[in-house]
């Protein structure tokens, strides 16, 4: 591999621009446990390995850009949630973090519910074989051929997310002699600590119907009256990547009000409240995510102290973990070709990638780590800036790193944590390929989504 010289960039702190950047890590070989799968670590060599298996081989047999994902640590990930909230909850992995058929196997091998929001979700969760009743379906405008189709395949819940959509589900489940469990999700005003477009509670945006003003409590009225429906809970989701329970803790207390405001209305203790998802992970050092049976013993006590004051029967809790189980479980994987350094800035470090496999970054300013796993080295850091190979300024992976100043082009640098929202986001931009997943167990890798050929894009392109 080539170790060609090139001038560097900034390389020590007391050199950086302005902004805000921490000092250079003490050791650019070490791989912080936090942001890396359980079975990745370096090898006698310095290679980095999953599962055993040497990263450079895994480019070797698969390629660059390429997703590899740690089947071991995944199901570990499921069955910790499993076990946390025990069998008097429901735990719903969110499907648009990263689906696959693999993925749904696994799912009901582990014992955890889906939770889908596209056609293309639920076909892929049936076809894998998801028993439909463990299958939740969310979406702020299902169609009426999706609500059929899920209607048909008798899936455990629809979560309603309009009064139109009240009576869409209502007519269609009545039409087809049956009563369709569903949920009402509410916007309860609380907003995450989060990035605007993932913080998802608050009255100003899409999803859901307000507390505020009535609107919650006239959606359950007319849930009630409709023969087609079995309203059985009510549903909260306050944003995403999320590491502070307080924000659930406000949310529980307005969705029980609710429920005591249905109890002294109409009679009726709905069973059920389902507070989502959205809890954070780890992504650079700086993140201190929650242990799952921590966050699940916060939730059942805000729940069960709110109810107990509002003289109500706890309801079954379901929870909606996506990114927390599949996030920390893979990373990518890139090939280094042109180092450009910048005087007295940083060094543009592009890759074989970019934001057709990783838009986070350029949607949600997301922040990234990264680390050079074919090699060791010893030589200083060197501020950088990890970029794709796409015809955007904004084409960025990682906004700022450092990486050793002896990076040659050949060498492979891998992005931790990006299991979820990456594959599940990916694009054909610039006509780009998008990069296989490639899950590895106990020394075996195999893929469960292949990479793109040209003759996929052709085939499509039947001008």
């Amino acid at each position: 591999m080539s170790r060609s010289a090139h001038p560097a960039g900034p390389r020590h702190a007391d050199v950086l621009p302005e902004g805000h950047y921490s000092a250079p890590p003490a050791d650019l070989n070490r791989l912080d446990e936090k942001v890396w799968s359980r079975t990745v670590s370096r090898d006698e060599d310095g290679v980095v390995t999953l599962g055993g298996i040497p990263v450079t081989a895994l480019a070797e047999e698969f390629g660059t850009p390429a997703y590899f994902l740690d089947e071991t640590d995944f199901r570990a990930r499921c069955r910790a949630w499993a076990d946390a909230f025990g069998e008097d909850a429901d735990v719903f992995y969110a499907g648009k973090a990263f689906l696959s058929r693999a993925v749904v196997r696994w799912l009901h091998e582990e014992g955890l519910n889906l939770d889908v929001c596209s056609g293309g979700e639920l076909t892929t969760a049936l076809d894998a074989g998801m028993p439909a009743e463990r299958i939740a379906f969310h979406g702020n405008n299902k169609s009426a051929d999706e609500i059929e189709k899920a209607v048909r395949a008798g899936v455990g819940r629809i979560v309603l997310d309009s009064f139109q959509e009240i009576v869409r589900v209502a007519h269609i489940a009545q039409s087809l002699g049956t009563r369709q469990k569903v949920q009402i999700r509410v916007t309860v005003g609380v907003e995450a600590h989060t990035h605007e477009f993932i913080a998802t509670a608050h009255e100003d945006q899409k999803f859901g119907i307000a507390l505020a003003g009535g609107q919650a409590a006239e959606a359950v009225r007319r849930a009630l009256k409709l023969d087609g429906l079995e309203l059985i809970g009510i549903h909260s989701h306050i944003g995403s990547q999320i590491f502070d329970t307080s924000g659930f803790e406000v949310a529980a207390h307005r969705v029980i009000g609710l429920l005591k405001q249905i109890r002294d209305e109409h009679g009726v203790e709905l069973p059920e409240i389902d507070l989502g998802g959205g809890l954070g992970i780890a992504y650079t050092a700086a993140d201190d995510p929650r242990e799952p049976h921590e966050i699940a013993k916060a939730l059942r006590d805000i729940v069960t102290r709110e109810c107990e004051a509002a003289g109500l029967r706890t309801p079954r809790i379901s929870v909606e973990p996506g990114r927390a189980i599949v996030g920390p479980t893979a990373f990518t994987l890139y090939e280094v070709g042109t180092i450009k350094p910048l005087d007295g800035l940083r060094t543009y470090v592009s890759v074989d990638g970019g934001m057709s496999d990783n838009i986070r970054t350029a949607l949600y300013d997301a922040e990234y780590t990264v680390a050079l796993v074919s090699r060791t080295s010893e030589a200083e850091p060197m501020l950088s800036r990890v970029v794709g190979k796409h015809c955007e300024s904004g084409d960025i992976v990682v906004k700022d790193a450092f990486l050793p100043a002896d990076l040659a082009p050949g060498d492979l640098i891998a992005v931790p944590a990006t299991g979820a929202y990456c594959r599940s986001m990916a694009s054909n931009y610039n006509h780009a390929l998008r990069p296989p997943v490639v899950a590895v167990a106990d020394g075996t890798a195999r893929v469960i989504v292949r990479r793109e050929t040209e003759e996929d894009l052709l085939r499509l392109d039947v001008g």
